[in-house]
């Protein structure tokens, strides 16, 4: 009989699981991992990767993402690649003027997806204030969308902020379908009252922002969403936490069994208001840079090291640097009465940021990164054990770091149009050195080897529990 032989093997390195490292050899066949072990033990391969002095983690997920025009599906898969990731859950778009329904959207989507990509894609949708759209929602999910987003503000934003009564007749669709609804949790009513009573009052710079966005104004809105997931018995998401308040009113609900999870992203817990200045419209997010004084940040690690927050993502929202500029003169709208744009770029600085700063500097163990930024969104948005970790049968996705070597953040690296970058500047320690997606080397050493149309449309099942607990 001819000798059984297998397509790849990484060895050398120290693989990384969600819990531990250890010291093994991966062979991959085809798009998969078939074993794990002693190089000696393995099948011999027609390939040999040397991961010498490196971590092998299982491939990371950005499973916060908007790529709505300003970066599209092709441009964001291209930022994703060469920033280390192998997957992205972007929010899908559709078309609200004509109607455009949750189905028509998943099937157009997959087959952009499909002629463009070079990294594999899962997808949420956001359901915007608009009644129709709920039409379709239980056949998307059985089309593999099983993640929802919904706003509890942005009152100036046509179409974004839904009302309670709305939030819950989704939440009971979505739990019915097996899914998770995500919640943008502010309380919209208050914050646009404060913001009309800065703006009469002539408080519009940027750095007046942060204070018409208070952090009770969070906490409150994480508390309705948590009693609305509670009654319609739907799993219940917050999106980019950036509070204390926030927070603790998430721990509570977890103690009492409830399905609730959260995520924080590099901006609240490495960046502050002091940006405001700095930066001005640029750095007008959602929620808000919190207070450099506050108890916010370190707070936020705390939950990341105890295990509350489940998940790192980057809330990448690129709108271009043109577009936000006319925010120094009114930071809450524009000449023509329309929202100032929210959001900053991400995607191409969460990989090297979340190293650096949580593993290398705060001491947070390597597999803590695997957990938040790999395993947990997986399991979280239906993707586990396809994705996410590093065990026979999963896909063979990889990403190979080289402990080796620091290197300065800067925009002009970067492949995303929007032209900035908050941590301009900023120095990181570390690089993804090599990584693979479905056995194929996708990024090697600083270049890309696969073409538009390697990438999938991934089918999501149901949310798994996450990994919690101390790291």
């Amino acid at each position: 009989m001819p000798e059984a032989r297998v397509d790849t093997i990484v060895r050398g390195g120290q693989v990384v699981s969600s819990t531990q490292v250890y010291d093994a050899a991966i062979a991959i066949a085809g798009e998969k991992i078939v074993a794990l072990g002693p190089e000696n033990l393995l099948p011999p391969a027609d390939n040999y990767i040397d991961a010498e002095g490196k971590l092998v983690l299982p491939g990371l997920i950005d499973s916060h993402v908007h790529l709505d025009g300003h970066d599209d599906y092709a441009l964001g898969a291209r930022a994703a690649a060469y920033a280390g990731l192998t997957t992205l859950i972007p929010f899908g778009t559709y078309d609200m003027e004509k109607e455009e329904t949750l189905p028509a959207a998943v099937n157009r989507i997959r087959e952009e997806i499909e002629a463009s990509a070079v990294v594999d894609f899962g997808f949420h949708f956001i359901l915007q204030n608009r009644p129709y759209i709920l039409d379709g929602l239980r056949q998307a999910m059985e089309m593999g969308v099983k993640s929802y987003k919904m706003f509890m503000t942005y009152k100036k934003r046509p179409g974004r902020m839904c009302e309670d009564d709305f939030i819950c007749q989704a939440m009971e669709s979505v739990a019915t379908g097996g899914g998770v609804l995500q919640l943008h949790c502010e309380s919209g009513n208050i914050i646009d009252y404060l913001e009309n009573k800065l703006i009469g009052e002539g408080h519009t710079h940027p750095t007046d922002f942060p204070s018409a966005c208070p952090d009770w104004a969070e906490e409150e809105a994480i508390n309705r969403a948590i009693k609305m997931g509670a009654a319609t018995k739907c799993p219940t998401y917050v999106v980019h936490l950036s509070t204390q308040l926030g927070l603790e009113r998430i721990k509570q609900a977890q103690s009492l069994g409830q399905a609730v999870y959260t995520e924080t992203c590099p901006q609240y817990l490495l960046l502050s208001d002091a940006e405001m200045a700095k930066y001005g419209p640029l750095a007008k997010i959602g929620p808000p840079l919190r207070a450099e004084d506050g108890p916010d940040r370190d707070a936020l690690w705390r939950g990341l090291a105890q295990g509350h927050t489940s998940i790192v993502s980057s809330d990448h929202a690129p709108h271009p640097y043109e577009l936000k500029q006319v925010g120094w003169e009114n930071i809450f709208v524009t000449p023509d009465g329309a929202s100032v744009p929210f959001g900053s770029p991400g995607l191409e600085t969460i990989v090297s940021l979340m190293y650096s700063e949580g593993v290398v500097k705060r001491g947070l163990p390597i597999w803590w990164l695997a957990r938040v930024m790999s395993e947990n969104p997986a399991r979280i948005f239906g993707l586990y054990p396809q994705k996410g970790t590093i065990q026979v049968g999963s896909d063979a996705d990889l990403l190979i770091i080289d402990p080796a070597g620091d290197r300065i953040i800067t925009a002009k690296d970067h492949q995303s149009n929007a032209g900035y970058s908050l941590f301009e500047g900023w120095q990181v320690s570390g690089r993804p050195w090599m990584t693979l997606l479905r056995g194929k080397v996708l990024l090697n050493q600083g270049k890309l080897e696969q073409q538009p149309g390697y990438g999938k449309f991934l089918e999501c099942v149901g949310p798994t529990t996450p990994l919690g607990g101390l790291v």
